[in-house]
């Protein structure tokens, strides 16, 4: 897999604009979160004032749906969702909250849960229909799952670590107390129709099986079960599990992989706008349903124009600013405006960059549907073609066709 994230200077030395086109860019973000101004849909001579109410901050936020490029363009469905606007589950230890196809329905392959623990406290044992894979954001979690061959997995993972569970598998999540706070962390799912509030609860089953059916399955007394929740626990506080992880086996870790991957120690690949960290089945193998790339782009440069042939791409930003123009072909586009917290998507094939408009590094994830991360680089594809098919498509100069070139040397 090839990923090249160039500044915006290169990017612009690379593709030259028309002789009609004006010195400046007309279609620039005119304003973010942080300008003490009163948003307005105006772009030039385009637009008028609001004189009905507004949401001020929310349009602070969204510069480009409020005042779009000109370079917007026909019907796009919706492709950003903030976990700021999702439903709270608050429980006694942590909360959840969710985005699916009820949040934004052309996310249909992929959907994510943000989740908190506090010391402690235990997302209870369960399963799902899906595959799951997640990324620390803060603290530290314990994990555990067995496998359908009776194999077991107990591991730790901290900030910038990742860890998967295939489809079907029981597990457990407990934050440990190594911090104050706990822990947060994000969970992607391989369907954009998954609900957290859908999965396969182990005191939810137990509650819904005889008494009698449970003590002849487990060779118990019908009283061992008088305690069984009559509601699912969900998440609920617990004393942290021990420090060392061998303390809290049953029996030794006896995968053939390990669930978990220390993605905070592995060295990002630099690129002339930022970093990145491919991570897929490639080197994490239980991982055969999603991969992800954690991508950071520099103030000034971009994420640069690509496309991901097959599988959607489902977005989480971390930290930092961002604009993303979305092509969907037959001249329609969209541009957005992107904060941590927000999720974005993007279907299979559709165009698209992102951007670093903000003061400090842009930090964000792209997560796949698919065991290996691809993409194609408009940059790379116009540097390998023939160089006259590409001056007869754009009416390159000869100049222009020899920054290519220099460029093809760089990226290939």
């Amino acid at each position: 897999m090839r990923q090249w994230y160039l500044s915006l200077a290169v990017l612009l030395s690379i593709i030259s604009f028309s002789a009609a086109a004006p010195a400046s860019d007309p279609n620039g973000q005119l304003w973010n979160s942080d300008s003490r101004i009163t948003p307005e849909p105006i772009r030039g001579p385009l637009g008028a004032s609001i004189l009905g109410p507004q949401n001020i901050p929310v349009e602070l936020q969204n510069a480009d749906a409020l005042a779009s490029p000109t370079t917007d363009n026909g019907q796009v469905p919706n492709m950003k969702w903030s976990f700021a606007l999702s439903h709270t589950r608050l429980a006694n230890g942590g909360w959840a909250r969710q985005q699916n196809v009820d949040s934004m329905p052309v996310a249909t392959g992929l959907a994510g849960v943000n989740m908190r623990l506090e010391p402690g406290a235990i997302r209870e044992l369960h399963w799902h229909s899906t595959a799951e894979w997640a990324y620390m954001l803060k603290g530290d979690v314990r994990i555990s799952t067995v496998t359908p061959d009776g194999q077991v997995y107990v591991g730790d993972v901290t900030a910038g670590d990742i860890w998967y569970f295939p489809s079907g598998y029981p597990h457990s999540l407990q934050a440990k107390n190594t911090t104050e706070s706990g822990a947060e962390f994000l969970l992607v799912f391989d369907s954009g129709t998954f609900s957290e509030d859908s999965t396969f609860l182990l005191t939810d089953w137990l509650s819904h099986v005889p008494k009698e059916v449970l003590a002849l399955n487990f060779g118990l007394g019908i009283s061992a079960f008088d305690h069984i929740p009559a509601q699912p626990l969900y998440i609920f506080p617990s004393s942290p599990p021990p420090e060392d992880v061998e303390s809290d086996l049953v029996v030794p870790n006896d995968t053939p992989n390990p669930f978990t991957f220390a993605l905070s120690n592995m060295a990002g690949t630099k690129k002339p706008g930022g970093s990145i960290k491919i991570i897929d089945s490639r080197a994490f193998a239980v991982a055969q349903e999603i991969s992800a790339v954690e991508v950071t782009v520099e103030v000034g440069g971009m994420r640069e124009l690509h496309w991901h042939p097959t599988e959607p791409e489902w977005t989480f930003f971390i930290s930092g600013q961002a604009r993303v123009t979305i092509f969907a072909a037959s001249s329609k586009a969209r541009t957005y405006n992107f904060f941590a917290g927000d999720v974005g998507y993007v279907p299979p094939s559709f165009g698209h960059y992102v951007e670093n408009t903000g003061s400090t590094p842009l930090k964000f994830l792209e997560i796949f549907k698919s065991n290996v991360a691809q993409d194609i680089s408009l940059t790379q594809w116009l540097a390998l073609t023939p160089p006259d098919l590409v001056k007869a498509h754009l009416g390159f100069s000869d100049e222009t066709i020899a920054s290519l070139s220099r460029v093809k040397q760089e990226v290939v």
